[in-house]
């Protein structure tokens, strides 16, 4: 029977901009339909017209579901310190995972981990002032790109957005901070839209530092003019808006750019509008952090240890948890597409994973049990929070898949945990 396929609204859960203004289309393979976000076409040709028939496998063999189960339920069973790593789910599915971790005392971590923690350890330290896609849209004629990598480079869509190409649009100026001005606005200026380039003075620690040091009582007098006049655009704007990608953001020490940024913004919120953007949070990473500090209290890398809880930001780094010998089991959630592949380890891996991830974790050479799971938003239903962290979006399947959910395999693993207590 040819499946029911999705047309708008449709929320596209590969990017954190949770698109929903277009549908879905089958041939050999799933397209998009209504856009040509080169994004969503790449994670839908993952996917046929009709629902996965995938196997499970353990240690390269098919297995039953059941009997995979069984063995990843006993591997974490035998663990001292399992790492749950990758997490790209829904808000089910971290529910469940949750669960399953207090059951078996594992740390949490996401795939994006690293780049989540840059604005989340800033925030924490010292505070934000943060904007949303409707905010930007609806108000803000300055929009600020920080950072070398264009916006539309990770999320194509994201100009679209923010109303830029509207007949509507307000009257905006465009400012790129450290790159070129970006391609996808191509075409624009008729729509009312002015864009330009501001190269780095120095690098981009020292330029975010001489934008803060311009907005000063007493402002350096040999900042570079063109940063000085971005300075007094900002305050003459009605409403600023940053935005920053932080998965590209550079050094190790990137939370201090975010850190300069909020502080830019703080600065600015004295005498006119402004916020900020940070375009993070795929692969479900903004909704398994949020679903997190709801349950727990804390965000990702903790760790849910029998004598409590413990967020180590910087200790719970999947590769350095790896690196040093510090965990002896890992699971592995992967559930939207196939590019996001377990990290290489001897450690017994168990994957929950889009079916195209089989033929990987086959090829692995030391103990490994894959479980195909749906995909959210293609064979089942989910939420996930939106990269604006205020908004979370249901997620309406195209079709009804023939795999188990993250939520459900996560479930009956710690079912099995417990029948083994008991």
């Amino acid at each position: 029977m040819n499946p029911t396929l999705s047309s708008p609204p449709w929320t596209c859960p590969f990017c954190a901009l949770l698109c929903d203004r277009f549908g879905v289309d089958a041939g050999e393979t799933l397209k998009p339909t209504g856009t040509t976000c080169p994004r969503a076409t790449r994670a839908l040709e993952q996917f046929g017209s009709v629902p996965s028939q995938a196997t499970s496998f353990v240690n390269g063999q098919p297995a039953a579901a059941d009997a995979a189960l069984d063995t990843a339920a006993r591997w974490l069973r035998e663990s001292r310190q399992p790492l749950f790593g990758g997490m790209a789910t829904d808000v089910a599915g971290a529910r469940s995972l949750y669960r399953l971790a207090n059951a078996c005392g594992a740390i949490i971590d996401h795939a994006h981990g690293r780049a989540l923690m840059h604005g989340l350890t800033a925030l924490q330290d010292r505070g934000a002032f943060t904007t949303t896609l409707a905010e930007i849209r609806t108000r803000a004629d300055l929009i600020i790109c920080i950072g070398s990598t264009a916006p539309s480079s990770r999320h194509p869509e994201f100009f679209a957005r923010c109303g830029i190409g509207d007949s509507t649009s307000l009257q905006r100026e465009i400012v790129f901070v450290g790159g070129e001005i970006d391609p996808a606005l191509t075409g624009t200026a008729s729509d009312g839209v002015s864009t330009r380039a501001i190269p780095l003075q120095g690098d981009l620690y020292d330029t975010i530092a001489a934008l803060n040091a311009s907005l000063t009582a007493r402002p350096p007098r040999d900042t570079h003019p063109e940063l000085a006049g971005l300075v007094r655009r900002m305050l003459d704007a009605r409403y600023t808006a940053i935005v920053w990608t932080p998965a590209d953001l550079p050094g190790e020490h990137a939370t201090l750019l975010v850190e300069g940024i909020d502080r830019l913004l703080k600065t600015l919120n004295r005498t006119t509008r402004a916020g900020g953007l940070a375009l993070g949070g795929d692969d479900g990473g903004a909704a398994v952090n949020q679903t997190l500090a709801w349950l727990s209290g804390l965000p990702l890398r903790t760790g849910v240890h029998p004598d409590g809880l413990a967020h180590e930001p910087h200790r719970y780094d999947t590769a350095r948890l790896l690196a040093d010998h510090a965990v002896d089991s890992l699971l592995w959630v992967a559930s939207f597409t196939a590019d996001l592949p377990p990290p290489e380890t001897a450690l017994p891996v168990i994957v929950l994973g889009h079916p195209g991830l089989a033929a990987a974790c086959m090829d692995r050479s030391g103990p490994t049990v894959f479980i195909p799971v749906s995909t959210p938003g293609i064979g089942s239903a989910g939420h996930l929070f939106r990269a604006d962290g205020g908004v979370v979006l249901p997620l309406a399947p195209v079709y009804a898949d023939t795999l188990p959910t993250v939520a459900s395999v996560a479930t009956s693993l710690a079912h099995r945990l417990a029948e083994a207590i008991a």
